[in-house]
């Protein structure tokens, strides 16, 4: 199978003539945002080699005829409060009437989230769950036929990680208490996604697998929680795909990534090279597909509690092999899929065909840990420098707030904040030690 193929038709099928992405798209943002405005603000992120990329931002938006009248630095990893009220404030200032983000994740998360401060006013917590941002739009469009809506958003995506250009989710952390919320609606999705797959070649290594394995637990985390609803078929093809390029291409560009900082030209011209930064690119963005049609679950849950000591797609490839015991009864089907894939690429020996339930998760998170350890990645709470009690038991906490139901409820398994203690902590504690005979099944 050409998974490279099919991942570009699903992509297609996903944003139609929306999307721009491949080799060498960044220099067409300023047609991009020439169609939705002549006053532009640039949120961009901070990191080795951007100067010449906002060069080629600015060539393109002046060639266009469009007055950039600011150029913001952007967020922090896992965009903090205090980034956000300060782009919030800059957006305030400038008043423009379309706005470019360029990074990963975190930038244009504050991004979105800073656009809606700035149109909708009040403090970010008043937004905090699903659908609030559409609910305060439609509110103070009062009976108008078409309520208001936020000012155009082109987002330059630079990382194969969250796919946050693609999707209606942005993730603010309050780093005094290191607990990260979500934000989560339609109204939000940036209108004129973009990414070039090239500006992923210079990613380290670190960053190159912590962003493949956040794109991996979006598809993974959907796709067990796809069992039994309309989009189960469509969400197999994707996770097919995605975990398929992943498990095949990760570890080559990480090799490749290594060898690079000896001789950066010779490896980025490599079509070795190219091939796998496009696989990780087109997985990545296959995650965002899949968190546009459900949701994710345990995993992201768990991760928003450990942002101090593990970067998001770490701890999500972490706690998702604990989370796949504990679901393993009742997502069968996709366990049975991800499976055949983890045998396909060497991870996993053991025969399939006869185990089921638990036994069945227990031989696929097995899998997932061999992965993990090819990569270099933690298996256990235990191995992660600063890790303490006190994270499992924000875990817990944040599990019950309501403002991050909709994990609960995403769940294959759904639960509710009265049965965290004594689900969720059993899982928590496998993940300390690597026990997984403590977790127990429903």
């Amino acid at each position: 199978m050409d998974h490279f193929a099919t991942a570009r038709a699903l992509l297609r099928e996903f944003k139609g003539d929306t999307y721009r992405f491949g080799n060498g798209v960044l220099k067409d943002a300023g047609g991009i945002a020439a169609s939705a405005g002549r006053h532009a603000a640039l949120i961009y992120a901070e990191f080795p080699g951007v100067e010449s990329l906002l060069d080629t931002i600015r060539d393109a938006l002046a060639r266009t005829g469009v007055r950039l009248a600011a150029e913001v630095p952007g967020a922090a990893p896992n965009a903090p409060r205090e980034d956000l009220a300060r782009i919030t404030a800059e957006l305030r200032r400038v008043n423009p009437d379309v706005i470019l983000s360029l990074g990963g994740g975190s930038t244009i998360d504050a991004t979105k989230a800073a656009e809606v401060l700035r149109t909708l006013g009040g403090d970010i917590d008043e937004y905090f769950g699903a659908g609030l941002v559409t609910k305060r739009l439609h509110e103070r469009g009062g009976k108008q036929p078409n309520p208001p809506s936020l000012t155009p958003h082109v987002a330059l995506q630079t990382a194969a990680s969250s796919g946050a250009h693609l999707t209606k989710y942005s993730n603010i952390t309050d780093v005094r208490t290191g607990q990260k919320k979500l934000l989560v609606d339609d109204a939000i999705v940036p209108a004129h996604p973009v990414f070039d797959y090239t500006l992923t070649y210079s990613a380290p290594p670190a960053l190159t697998a912590d962003g493949a394995l956040d794109g991996l637990a979006h598809v993974l985390e959907v796709f067990y929680g796809a069992v039994g609803k309309p989009y189960y078929d469509k969400l197999e093809a994707i996770a097919h795909t995605a975990i398929a390029l992943i498990l095949a291409y990760l570890p080559q560009a990480l090799t490749t990534a290594d060898a690079a900082r000896n001789n950066s030209h010779a490896q980025t011209d490599s079509p070795r090279w190219r091939e796998a930064r496009e696989a990780l690119c087109l997985a990545t963005d296959l995650g965002a597909y899949a968190i546009m049609l459900g949701g994710t679950n345990g995993a992201h849950l768990t991760s928003f509690s450990l942002v101090d000591i593990l970067s998001h797609g770490r701890a999500c490839a972490l706690m998702n092999p604990y989370y796949t015991v504990f679901f393993a009864p009742a997502i069968e089907g996709p366990l049975r899929t991800v499976g055949t894939l983890f045998q396909q690429t060497g991870y996993l020996l053991q025969d399939l065909s006869h185990l089921r339930g638990r036994d069945l998760g227990l031989a696929v998170a097995n899998g997932m840990f061999a992965f993990a350890q090819t990569i270099g990645f933690p298996t256990t709470l235990d191995e992660v420098p600063g890790f303490t009690q006190a994270h499992l038991d924000r875990a817990l906490a944040a599990a019950k707030n309501p403002q991050l139901k909709m994990k609960l409820e995403n769940m294959p398994i759904p639960l509710t904040a009265e049965r965290i203690d004594d689900t969720m902590g059993p899982i928590l504690a496998a993940a300390v030690t690597g026990d997984l005979s403590l977790i127990r099944n429903a």
